[in-house]
């Protein structure tokens, strides 16, 4: 495969991702990047001409289908005072959690 991932590629990614890697983890990823980049053209080698494409699994013959899926039928739901007089803090109409994303 011609088209490789560099050390700076990773490093603009975890950046924008708001990852903090190491210089190790940054050389690993670029080994694992790397590798999966590999596969992916090994399988791009493959003949999928007589392949019928699918939006999903389920559309294959003998897979069930939407035989699997339960019906889409309204029932009644948690009784919303009762569940929010049991919640530790709330506003009476959502939860409120704490903040888990510092930026």
């Amino acid at each position: 495969m011609a088209t490789k991932v560099t050390i700076e590629e990773v490093q603009r990614v975890a950046g924008l991702a708001h990852l903090q890697l190491t210089p190790d983890e940054t050389g690993s990823m670029v080994l694992d990047l790397n590798a999966i980049l590999d596969y992916v053209a090994q399988l791009n080698e493959l003949d999928t001409s007589s392949v019928v494409p699918l939006a999903q699994v389920s559309e294959l013959d003998g897979a069930g289908g939407a035989s699997l899926l339960r019906g889409d039928v309204l029932r009644p739901s948690l009784n919303r005072g009762q569940v929010m007089s049991q919640a530790p803090e709330t506003d009476q109409a959502f939860f409120k959690v704490p903040k888990v994303i510092e930026r």
